[in-house]
């Protein structure tokens, strides 16, 4: 039976999608219970400001490792596991009563976080034809968002109803439930239904050396583009909107915190409309290249315009900022198209890795970078408003060489299309 053509594939669809909602929730989930943990386990602001980026560390330095061995031995069995993995730091993480542990807890949830995004990509692939995998791909993106979205109001009312504790291993052991789910889709019922494994998943397969491929994938000119238009597009939506959107607000318009955080539901909702409606808008076009290149100048414009009003521009248009800023991240997911597109089969996995490693690298960056600027303004005059301005300039960087790895892409018609 042809994977591509099986009803199955849609039962994969929907098993891979819960399980990436769930652990994706759990990036963003701990950052609402901070005060709690740091009184009730007697931990600094600092070292919580650490626990919250050691997952994103982590999760990283192991996209193209992951990447590799996801090619290497198929991308089911490590997505089960890092789903498992992924529940088991949840779960430890609520458990947790020394800050050791929570470290712990963390990092097993990086190593976890870090096989989803790959190895969705790579089943996808596998599963669904080209025009289905570019609209496909912007539903995956508009799930993770979905996940961010959860860890907002409906897992706070969770942790009101029950506590913390309580909240994350109930959220812990379901993923793990997930993971118990994904073996009886991926392995043990797929087994029974098809028989056309992916011929590079057969045991006896020659693979060509790791060091070889990896000198291969550096020197690629299209690998490189594609990590840095991801580079550019996701760093200034995840390390500012994820990091310092509700700073900003109070600071620069004296929002309560409430309100300032729900500038960056509007970012989500953007991010939500845009995922899915980017991917069929260039599955319709035939082309990806296209459309991307645009939400790069979209991007790069809005960030321009902080620049343009002083870091402080009407209330009114920074809403429509944010929401704008939310829709263009949504094409995001259009550089594992090109990675499809692009590569062959038994390579998307260490390329998806090694352009994912560019997005995340920038979302690490922006922030740190952004916090230095604001306190360099204010020890210097005292000015948060000056900081804020200097501070959007990172931004703009980043989308400018988002902007010039998007227009180094090559690319192919999607099949189907004249």
């Amino acid at each position: 039976m042809d994977k591509q053509k099986s009803r199955f594939r849609w039962i994969v669809l929907a098993s891979v999608l819960f399980t990436y909602l769930l652990m994706s929730s759990q990036r963003t989930a701990p950052g609402l219970i901070t005060d709690q943990v740091m009184l009730d386990l007697n931990v600094t602001a600092s070292t919580v400001g650490l626990l919250i980026g050691v997952q994103f560390f982590v999760y990283t330095c192991l996209q193209i490792p992951m990447g590799i061995l996801a090619d290497r031995f198929g991308p089911n069995f490590f997505l089960i596991i890092g789903a498992i993995l992924t529940g088991l730091g949840t779960i430890i993480y609520s458990l947790s009563t020394h800050e050791f542990i929570l470290f712990f807890s963390r990092i097993l949830t990086g190593i976890g976080d870090a096989t989803i995004w790959v190895n969705l990509v790579l089943i996808l692939s596998r599963w669904f034809n080209e025009k289905e995998f570019t609209r496909l791909i912007g539903v995956a993106g508009m799930t993770g968002s979905f996940g961010f979205l959860l860890a907002t109001v409906p897992f706070s009312a969770l942790i009101a109803l029950l506590g913390w504790r309580a909240a994350f291993f109930s959220a812990g052991l379901l993923i793990c439930l997930c993971g118990i789910l994904l073996y009886f889709v991926l392995l043990k019922r797929q087994k029974q239904i098809l028989l056309n494994e992916s011929v590079f998943e057969k045991k006896g397969i020659q693979h060509e050396k790791t060091l070889v491929l990896l000198r291969r994938i550096f020197s690629s000119r299209q690998a490189w583009a594609l990590l840095f238009c991801h580079f550019g597009i996701v760093g200034g939506y995840i390390g500012f909107i994820g990091s310092w959107a509700v700073p900003y607000g109070m600071d620069m318009y004296g929002m309560t915190r409430i309100n300032a955080s729900q500038l960056i539901m509007i970012s989500l909702i953007g991010a939500l409309i845009g995922a899915p409606l980017i991917g069929w808008i260039s599955s319709r076009l035939g082309a990806i290249k296209l459309p991307y290149v645009f939400f790069h100048i979209i991007m790069l414009l809005c960030w321009s315009i902080f620049l343009i009003f002083n870091g402080h521009p009407p209330f009114y248009l920074l809403t429509v900022l944010f929401f704008i800023i939310g829709f263009a991240f949504g094409s995001n997911s259009l550089t594992f198209a090109v990675v499809r597109q692009s590569f062959p089969a038994k390579e998307s996995g260490i390329v998806s890795g090694f352009a994912n490693t560019g997005g995340f690298l920038s979302a690490v960056l922006l922030p740190s970078i952004f916090g230095n600027v604001l306190d360099h303004f204010l020890s210097a005059s005292g000015s948060l408003g000056d900081g804020y301005y200097y501070g959007f300039i990172t931004p703009v960087i980043f989308s400018m060489i988002g902007l010039i790895g998007v227009i180094f892409i090559k690319e192919k018609r999607l099949k189907g299309n004249p």
